[in-house]
């Protein structure tokens, strides 16, 4: 499996419009952060986990010419705001584009996206295929998924394992269950916002503390703000089996 995270920043994206602090005036790329994104390779399979604002740069920057299914986490902007975009892979490939999501994610997808989903749509139009998932394993085009359920303070948001690669982002909250279906990754993709506490998501500390009770053999962290700091100091905190994940690496299990 080949894994490359397309985007690693928060809602706001890194810089952040207006700001000059010493991350977003940074001239460090590993501190430029599009929405959190991440593309899989996987058994002869092309997956995108979320489609955020930044999905067609994304796509161009990796010269991602196809892609089988869209998985999305939950439903807010930063995470589905790109769906239009995959029109290009309808065009190409002449087919559907099959997007897995909760019953309310979907539901979501359908009122933002109405023009996709109106029985006389303008010619042109994304062509998606709606699959809804719950917290029970699935097949995304092949590629076997299990869900992993946490929380998002009180929204309920899906992580996803797929074999040994373990993908959470927006959550502050995993219970006991969901822990073990964790258990056993090789590689642990987690988000931590910042340093300071948040109401819905992980701290810097409280996402190495996840980490240190999971025990993957790597962990990388993902949505990461401005306030966290910039990239260069933030990770000789880190002890070396994590990691802050950045846009564009690439990493293989």
């Amino acid at each position: 499996m080949k894994i490359t995270f397309l985007g690693t920043g928060t809602s706001q994206g890194v810089p952040v419009i207006g700001c000059s602090c010493e991350v977003c005036t940074s001239l460090d790329f590993r501190d430029k952060r599009l929405r959190t994104s991440v593309h899989l390779e996987v058994d002869g399979k092309s997956i995108v986990i979320d489609t955020g604002p930044d999905f067609r740069q994304q796509m161009l920057r990796e010269n991602i010419r196809d892609v089988d299914a869209v998985i999305f986490t939950h439903e807010h902007k930063d995470h589905t705001a790109g769906l239009d975009d995959i029109r290009p892979f309808n065009f190409m490939h002449k087919r559907d584009m099959p997007i897995f999501g909760r019953q309310q994610v979907l539901e979501q997808i359908k009122r933002e996206f109405s023009y996709i989903f109106e029985n006389h749509s303008y010619p042109g139009v994304p062509k998606v295929q709606p699959v809804e998932i719950t917290n029970q394993p699935f097949i995304a085009e092949g590629v076997p998924v299990t869900p992993i359920d946490v929380l998002h303070y009180k929204l309920p948001v899906f992580g996803f394992r797929v074999q040994d690669f373990t993908y959470i982002t927006d959550a502050n909250f995993i219970s006991e269950a969901e822990i073990e279906k964790i258990k056993g990754s090789k590689v642990l993709v987690l988000n931590a916002l910042r340093l300071k506490d948040h109401i819905s998501h992980f701290t810097f500390e409280e996402a190495i503390e996840m980490v240190e009770r999971i025990q993957p053999e790597k962990a990388y962290f993902t949505h990461i703000s401005h306030q966290l700091g910039c990239h260069s100091k933030v990770e000789k905190l880190l002890p070396p089996h994590i990691r802050l994940a950045y846009d564009g690496l690439k990493i293989e299990i």
